[in-house]
């Protein structure tokens, strides 16, 4: 039977990320992986939490298995709060929504605000779970260079200026994904400035603010916000556990409310159990403490993928930036303009790594550039997986 009629015209175009086809190969467990997203899972809390589930189903069972309110848990929505207005996110017209994950908050954020056609400008490259929730409403998509301090101002002004169409800004401005750079000061201020004076929102996406292991805190966006136009989504995935669910979404009332109508149609509400279940953990814990562990395993990765790159890589061949921060290293291939076959290659060599392609507006144009991650594997998987990569890159440039 051909179901392609029945299908949505917003969904006919959309294919499946690299990723996703990759994890499903990668179920062989010779694989050396380099290529997700995920947290070290030998960080998770699972003792600490496994002891917590079981005293809130033990002292609380209606609360936790009984429907929630769609806008979160009030004591979730205060650790949200207390996450936020750490880096001064918190404005006085602004409302707190609990999310089943920062990915739900970009999607309904994007829900509430575009129409069919509407323009966004992106980072170029960038998240590619963001870039499709864009593309299942059907917005075109904008894109704008990113430098080595972050996007580009005098970009996005020409863009900006030449189209008055565009209605908001989608940027990660620390520790970015795919590029792990980080957005200066300057530039912050700078894009709030062309905000107002285009008046275009901002959707700031931060899941990887607290994991900075080197380098000085920039000011979030929503900080240096005085007129109401960032949209802040942040993560609890990448500080306590990505299995959770727990994101939250920081905006201006009116926009909240929709996005709170948008949630209760999608899910109702995010699940009480790991709400309460977070909000034991950091009554109990510091949550500080936990993050710092954080920060230093995720340095002591990243200096062990840095060192084997520079051990292995073949001289001159291959680009890079050292991030200060989060869980991405992204590369560059000068003398090639296409890096499929070398990630295909590396598959064969039984190390994954993900293609440029996958976080570009066009995803059929060839791409020289590849994502790497540092923070799910061990330190001997990552100087093993850099090893055999190396190999693939010496044999292939």
């Amino acid at each position: 039977m051909e179901y392609t009629r029945f299908m949505a015209d917003r969904v006919k175009t959309m294919k499946g990320s690299a990723i996703r086809e990759m994890f499903k190969r990668m179920a062989d467990p010779e694989i050396i992986s380099l290529a997700g997203g995920n947290p070290a899972s030998e960080l998770f809390p699972g003792e600490e939490l496994s002891k917590i589930a079981g005293k809130v189903l033990m002292t609380s069972p209606t609360l936790a298995l009984q429907y929630g309110t769609t806008d979160g848990y009030p004591k979730m929505k205060e650790c949200a709060r207390s996450r936020a207005q750490k880096v001064n996110s918190v404005g006085e017209n602004d409302e707190i929504l609990i999310v089943t994950g920062a990915n739900q908050g970009i999607d309904l954020s994007a829900k509430a605000i575009l129409n069919k056609g509407d323009k966004i400008v992106v980072e170029s490259p960038s998240f590619i779970g963001s870039l499709n929730a864009f593309r299942t409403y059907e917005a075109q998509l904008v894109g704008v260079k990113i430098e080595d301090d972050g996007m580009s101002m005098e970009e996005l002004e020409k863009v900006l200026k030449a189209d008055p169409g565009i209605k908001v800004i989608y940027t990660i401005p620390t520790f970015q994904n795919p590029t792990g750079t980080t957005m200066s000061a300057e530039k912050r201020k700078r894009m709030l400035e062309l905000a107002s004076k285009y008046d275009v929102l901002i959707i700031e996406d931060n899941p990887y603010g607290d994991l900075r292991f080197s380098g000085e805190d920039v000011p979030t966006l929503k900080s240096l916000d005085t007129e109401d136009r960032v949209i802040y989504v942040g993560s609890f995935s990448k500080i306590l556990s990505p299995g959770m669910r727990l994101g939250y979404v920081v905006a201006p009332a009116p926009i909240a409310e929709k996005i709170e109508m948008l949630k209760q149609v999608n899910d109702v509400h995010t699940p009480m159990l790991t709400q309460l279940m977070c909000v034991e953990f950091m009554k109990k814990y510091d949550i500080d403490a936990y993050i710092a562990k954080n920060r230093e395993l995720y340095g002591k990765k990243c200096a062990k993928m840095v060192e084997s790159m520079e051990k292995y890589f073949p001289a001159g061949k291959v680009k890079w930036v050292v991030p200060e921060g989060g869980i991405f290293l992204w590369c560059e291939c000068p003398t090639i303009t296409d890096i499929a076959p070398v990630v295909n290659r590396c598959l064969e060599k039984k190390v994954a790594i993900v293609p440029g392609s996958n976080f570009a507006i066009d995803i059929n144009a060839p791409s020289n550039m590849f994502r790497l991650n540092y923070s799910s594997a061990t330190l001997e998987k990552l100087e093993e997986g850099i090893k055999r990569l190396g190999e693939v890159l010496t044999e292939m440039l």
